[in-house]
């Protein structure tokens, strides 16, 4: 059952209760679906204040002025009705009332008397999470009403283009903070009363407990300030804490267009490796990085290139974060004991061509996952490890050295997301000898096919700021290591290699002509794309 059709079904409730409590009161009942939302207004006979204070909108005014009738709720206090009862009749009038819904009075009270529209503030990032805009914030979030409270933390992260809104129990405070670019930045602190009232509306909204002991998850979706016309699809996850349940909402709005190889900023020789890889009707190609790397970014982009009339396309998903149009995608609830083997030997049953794996993440797993691919598909999926030599090391220490799976696995991406420097701020400055010596070290062996950059005579770049742009750093870049498969590397899955450390893979890798993530990493600070601090916090 979608939205639409759970909020007919509930109204439907609503006012089948409330034609029994008619009954009950001895009065009429009125249907006012279709009706509050178009009928004309009747003025001048209450005040705005007293219809919200009363309970009571006017429905029905006669010709002569001489009858009226009123519409109430079961929250209408009994004594309100007697006393316009006694006004009107003392005047000679006739009055009636009839018993509405909670919903259907809600409908005409809107168009009686319309809230006050407030502007809010919007809300500004702490520099360094200082303590004075920090306090200023949650001054305005203190002062939004209670149900604006939650759309409102939504439209600023919107605005702001935060990824995820973290609401966090303390014991005294809840705080209140904001993922942009990749970042954790506070931007207020909460009462837990006004904690109470967010987690109210998000429990209507997404359809979870507030009294749940154990993690949840929930779905919503809210119109975009930033995009006029999009939708934010959003993710709620929450867990008990010690002092209260933390909540975190993540941001989703995708464009399909967006979903493009060109689009992922990968040079010509990667883009060009990538292509050739997924070329081939079978293999594996691994896409290895923490949450939040990029990791589904990538692997959507590379299905969307893959997304013609000649293939049949199955991904297995937990959950499906992104709806693509002409692929056939099947979320796996592994909270409730559902595996991605599982899933994957059914599917298989569908004839596809392309798979997409969300996560290998056991043994039985992997095994499948590498049948699948040695058996006419090709296989795509994402794994976590620190690297794409770690990645490969435990994949042969999960499925064991085998010289049938040697032709299996074709690629080996690791990536992770560094803030990019905005152009327009980002302030030129002199590196001292240390920091040269350590880029030469780092940079002293490339493979023959990437151009080395000047290390004698460079300048490097650090975040200026703008009222536009204040932290300094405006989007994201992909930082990766990509380890093709070769017939020397397939050595360690065959059991050729005695060796099958990390170490060992990596350097046979790095022989192989691999650009090390971290040596990518350098190359896009010489490059004046981001900065040094920022590669050492993420990699």
């Amino acid at each position: 059952m979608n939205n639409d059709e759970q909020l007919d079904a509930r109204r439907n409730r609503e006012e089948d209760a409330t034609k029994q409590r008619a009954v009950l009161l001895g009065i009429k009942y009125f249907d006012t679906r279709g009706v509050a939302t178009t009928s004309p207004l009747i003025s001048g006979v209450l005040e705005g204040y007293e219809m919200r204070e009363m309970h009571i909108v006017p429905l029905q005014v006669g010709s002569d002025s001489t009858s009226f009738i009123f519409a109430i709720t079961s929250k209408t206090p009994q004594s309100e009705t007697r006393d316009l009862s006694a006004i009107y009749r003392r005047d000679g009038k006739i009055i009636q009332f009839y018993l509405i819904s909670e919903s259907g009075y809600n409908e005409y009270i809107i168009r009686y008397d319309p809230p006050k529209e407030v502007e809010y503030d919007n809300v500004v990032i702490a520099s360094g999470g200082d303590s004075e805009t920090i306090a200023s914030v949650s001054k305005i979030l203190d002062g939004v009403s209670s149900e604006k409270i939650l759309d409102y933390l939504i439209e600023q992260a919107d605005i702001l283009g935060s990824s995820d809104i973290h609401v966090e129990n303390q014991r005294e405070r809840v705080r209140i903070r904001f993922r942009i670019d990749g970042t954790l930045h506070p931007v207020a602190y909460l009462t837990h009363e006004k904690y109470h009232v967010i987690m109210a509306s998000l429990g209507s909204r997404a359809d979870i407990s507030t009294a749940a002991v154990d993690a949840q998850t929930g779905h919503m979706q809210h119109p975009s300030v930033r995009k006029p016309g999009e939708i934010l699809n959003m993710r709620i996850e929450t867990v008990p804490t010690v002092y209260g349940m933390d909540v975190v909402v993540r941001l989703f709005m995708f464009d399909q267009d967006l979903l493009n190889l060109e689009n992922l900023g990968l040079d010509p020789e990667r883009r060009s490796h990538v292509e050739e890889v997924i070329s081939h009707p079978h293999g594996m190609v691994m896409m290895v990085g923490p949450t939040g790397s990029g990791k589904s970014t990538t692997l959507y982009s590379i299905i969307n290139a893959l997304n013609d009339t000649t293939r049949k396309i199955i991904t297995l998903e937990d959950p499906v974060e992104i709806a693509l149009e002409g692929i056939s995608q099947i979320p796996v609830d592994t909270n409730r004991g559902k595996t991605f083997g599982e899933n994957l030997r059914a599917i298989m049953r569908l004839d596809p061509d392309v798979i997409m794996v969300g996560e290998i993440r056991d043994v039985d797993t992997a095994k499948t996952a590498i049948q699948a691919s040695i058996t006419g598909h090709l296989v795509l999926t994402t794994f976590h490890a620190s690297s794409s030599a770690a990645a490969f090391a435990r994949m042969i220490d999960m499925i064991g050295q085998n010289p049938i799976f040697s032709s299996a696995v074709k690629m080996v991406t690791s990536q992770r997301l560094v803030r990019k420097l905005d152009d327009a701020s980002k302030v030129p400055y002199t590196p001292d000898e240390t920091t040269k010596r350590w880029i030469r070290e780092n940079l002293g062996v490339l493979p023959d096919n990437i151009t080395k950059p000047n290390l004698d005579d460079y300048v490097l770049y650090k975040p200026g700021k703008s009222e536009e742009v204040p932290l300094g750093y405006k989007g994201r870049i992909i930082v990766m290591e990509q380890m093709i498969i070769t017939e020397k590397i397939g050595e360690f899955i065959r059991g050729d290699a005695m060796d099958v450390s990390v170490q060992a893979i990596e350097k046979a890798a790095v022989a192989e002509g691999m650009v090390t993530m971290l040596q990518d990493g350098i190359l896009r600070v010489l490059a004046g794309e981001t900065t040094l601090e920022e590669i050492n916090r993420v990699i």
